[in-house]
């Protein structure tokens, strides 16, 4: 089987990690198996309460990978090698129905770019990203030519990335 995969782009601050913990509640309460890997461009430890990995199991994520340059969890030490690829992390999931991925904005997955007015960087990544297929913002967008989301319009985001990666309906 083909792992369908989608990922949650943006900018620091612009809401891809309450976004990407709502998708995991919802596609969990729909009965699906999530998984998600969170890229970190940062030294991290992982579950603290409140850190970014800890929300996407509190939420329900099957299993969580968090990657960095310097380690990445399931916990494993790099100790100066370099930062695994973004497929062999992918390899490293247990079979689910679905991988949903924070961060990791330049690989060739489908994509839903996260907007927020007080992001750190406002410039829009879709222009220039083919594989953004949506935007999920908190503002007006105006003369988009994908789809555009409330930024917190959870269940029409769920059903359009259902949609998009074939995720089989669940009875």
């Amino acid at each position: 089987m083909t792992q369908r995969i989608f990922g949650i782009s943006g900018w620091k601050n612009s809401g891809k990690t309450g976004l990407a913990v709502r998708l995991v509640a919802e596609f969990t309460r729909r009965g699906y198996r999530i998984s998600t890997i969170k890229h970190a461009h940062h030294d991290f430890d992982i579950d603290k309460v409140g850190a970014d990995s800890f929300r996407h199991r509190e939420a329900g994520a099957h299993e969580v990978t968090i990657v960095s340059g310097t380690r990445f969890a399931i916990m494993h030490e790099l100790r100066g090698e370099p930062e695994p690829s973004f497929e062999d992390i992918l390899a490293r999931i247990a079979p689910c129905d679905l991988v949903l991925i924070e961060g990791y904005k330049r690989e060739p997955v489908p994509k839903i770019e996260a907007r927020r007015l007080e992001s750190a960087n406002r410039e829009p990544l879709a222009p220039s990203d083919p594989h953004i297929v949506a935007i999920a913002a908190d503002h007006a967008v105006e003369g988009s030519t994908i789809p555009v989301f409330d930024l917190d319009d959870t269940n029409g985001i769920a059903d359009f990335i259902a949609e998009k990666v074939g995720l089989p309906p669940k009875a």
